[in-house]
């Protein structure tokens, strides 16, 4: 992904010589398209999978570096948190058993993987968003320690130019600032290409939009995120907010993001495409290159397209164009990038059929987009799909359709069309496909999920729940069985013991400001039934604490109608860490002879303990 872009002299070069090939790359690609130099006469598939690393007690586990070591194979790659990984799976021809041979190499390769990390202590989790990541783990300090990730971060970082917001509403919600890039390292997903002819690349683009929506609607697997239920797929909203280096300054103007959907239908060329997302979005990356692109056509060579492909690393489309060499020839490809990781292998390859299918069997009216939707449709039905996966109600044709009936009458017919008028066996067919369309009649990734941590939180604590949650997915992964397949979690018969004070503690909580006035407290306490409440500064930082006994010992001796509760609140408070052993919160409530203990990161109370939840 290149070097950071400074100040210095050698630096400023570097970046006029780069915008200079960028410029360059743009002009090969189009003397390629004129002269019709494309791999045209063959389709090929192919994939990344993104996946977590999780340790014995089911939370993120960095050691990527380290697994990749010993896994010591090509196909394995980093990722931007030292909790997660990528494989890069080999290219096939799409015909025949293309899925089963996808299918095959990846199931190997995670085998492969699962057994270097078990040695490890740690297991592997596909899972479009972890539940068990809070906000320790999108801290800077697990971001995997490479220059190229450091570099990204801190371009971003300068064009924002102040924090990043995260701001999800869902059934709960989730408001948070952070100073780094992380939070995009919450997404791990399956990531799908389909090389595509030249001459067909635009309308072939235009209708991957148009059905991006209804796709996704049936795939969703991200309900959660640090304990609340957002989105079906809170990855949309997430990798966005992430990464949206937008200025708030200038919210009137038309700015476009990073990471989006696009804001039209695409015409003429892929080289139109490209020529959009530099005009829009800053070069954020550069590296030297020492081959020029267009001297590389008079020599009769095929152009790399090195800053080209640089700068279109760093525009994160859902559907992103992509140019590659495979073989000595070029070619165009269509990268799927919003479907989620897991919930297993077979869900997966079904998703991919299920997507392959329908942009091989476009039916003739879908080639000129414009003239069938409006583009505004097409965006509007994707982002409702990642609000409401399954319960989307679409507008299709004019007409408002049911996800349902959307994707069982009218997409499922095409995708079979198109996958046996390019060869896919019928076995592979029928089987991935039924996948999909058992799963819309019954449970996709985010319900299961979304059903079984609300039974787990009828019994047990948050952070509990989402460990006993991650647990169940990684055992069920295991057993190879699609997601319609899966049992519901057997709540009653679980019987492990809490370990740290993060899974017992109380995350609801009441707080009091420095400046109110005791009398309120006292009302607040009596009515709830509480006898601990923190006190916290206008930053959110804990600066002290009431408890029921010591306001009743002020009874006599203070007014509490005109006493302010800084005034008297108990200001040496004894904190402890959410990852602390229950044991030694017993051992230091005991010691100081106190009634609870806050949970704190950082100064910022994250929750609470007392004797009876140590009983």
């Amino acid at each position: 992904m290149g070097e950071m872009i400074t100040k210095t002299k050698a630096d400023i070069e570097e970046r006029m010589a780069f915008v200079q090939h960028l410029i360059n790359d743009v002009k090969a690609l189009e003397l390629l398209l004129q002269n019709d130099k494309f791999e045209n006469d063959i389709i090929r598939i192919g994939a990344e999978q993104e996946l977590c690393l999780i340790d014995k007690h089911c939370r993120p586990y960095g050691i990527n570096l380290k697994l990749l070591e010993t896994i010591d194979d090509p196909h394995f790659t980093t990722e931007l948190a030292n909790y997660n990984i990528e494989i890069n799976l080999d290219p096939f021809e799409l015909t025949g058993n293309c899925f089963t041979k996808v299918e095959t190499q990846l199931l190997t390769l995670l085998e492969k993987a699962g057994s270097k990390i078990k040695a490890l202590n740690g297991k592997l989790l596909l899972t479009g968003i972890l539940p068990t990541i809070s906000k320790k783990e999108v801290g800077i300090d697990h971001l995997t320690p490479i220059p190229r990730y450091f570099a990204l971060n801190e371009m971003l970082k300068t064009y924002k130019g102040g924090d990043f917001s995260l701001k999800i509403r869902g059934v709960d919600e989730l408001f948070l600032k952070h100073d780094c890039v992380m939070f995009e390292a919450c997404n791990t997903s399956f990531q799908l290409h389909l090389q595509i002819p030249s001459h067909d690349f635009v309308r072939s683009y235009n209708w991957a939009q148009a059905i991006a929506g209804p796709v996704l609607s049936v795939c969703c697997n991200s309900p959660m995120l640090m304990g609340r239920e957002l989105w079906k797929e809170t990855r949309i909203a997430l990798f966005q907010q992430s990464l949206d280096t937008r200025k708030t300054a200038f919210s009137l103007k038309n700015q476009t993001p990073r990471v989006g959907f696009g804001d039209h239908w695409e015409t003429g060329s892929v080289a139109e495409v490209f020529k959009q997302d530099i005009s829009k979005h800053r070069v954020l990356l550069t590296k030297p290159i020492d081959e020029d692109a267009l001297e590389q056509l008079k020599d009769g060579k095929i152009p790399e397209l090195h800053a080209l492909r640089l700068h279109n690393g760093t525009v994160y489309r859902w559907n992103r164009p992509c140019y590659g060499i495979g073989n000595g020839k070029p070619h165009l490809r269509i990268e799927n990038r919003y479907i989620p990781s897991g919930p297993s292998v077979a869900d997966e390859m079904a998703n991919f059929a299920f997507w392959i299918g329908l942009m091989k069997g476009r039916p003739k009216k879908y080639d000129n987009m414009p003239d069938v939707m409006d583009f505004k449709v097409a965006k509007t039905n994707f982002i409702k799909a990642a609000r409401s996966g399954k319960e989307t109600l679409f507008h299709w044709e004019g007409e408002p359709i049911s996800a349902k009936k959307l994707v069982i009458n009218k997409l499922l017919p095409i995708a079979y069309e198109g996958l046996n008028a390019v060869g896919v066996n019928k076995e592979d067919t029928e089987r991935l496909l039924g996948i999909i369309e058992q799963r819309t009649r019954g449970r996709a990734g985010e319900q299961w999920q979304v059903s079984n941590f609300r039974a787990l939180k009828k019994k047990f604590k948050t952070d509990k729940s989402l460990v006993l949650l991650t647990k169940a997915i990684e055992e069920n992964q295991r057993s190879g069985r699609p997601i319609h397949q899966w049992p519901d979690i057997a709540v009653e018969k679980i019987t492990r013991q809490p370990q740290l004070v993060k899974e017992i503690m109380t995350t609801h909580l009441l707080r009091l400001q420095e400046d109110d006035y005791v009398n309120m407290a006292e009302a607040i306490m009596e009515w709830n039934n509480i006898h601990h409440i923190p006190v916290e500064n206008e930053h959110g930082e804990l600066k002290g604490l009431l408890t029921w006994s010591y306001l009743q010992s002020k009874v006599q001796e203070v007014d509490f109608a005109k006493t302010k509760v800084a005034e008297i609140m108990i200001k040496e408070v004894i904190t402890i860490s959410p990852i602390a052993e229950i044991s030694e919160a017993k051992k230091l409530m005991a010691d100081k002879k106190i009634g609870c203990l806050p949970v704190c990161e950082q100064n910022t109370m994250v929750g609470i303990i007392s004797k009876t939840d140590l009983s």
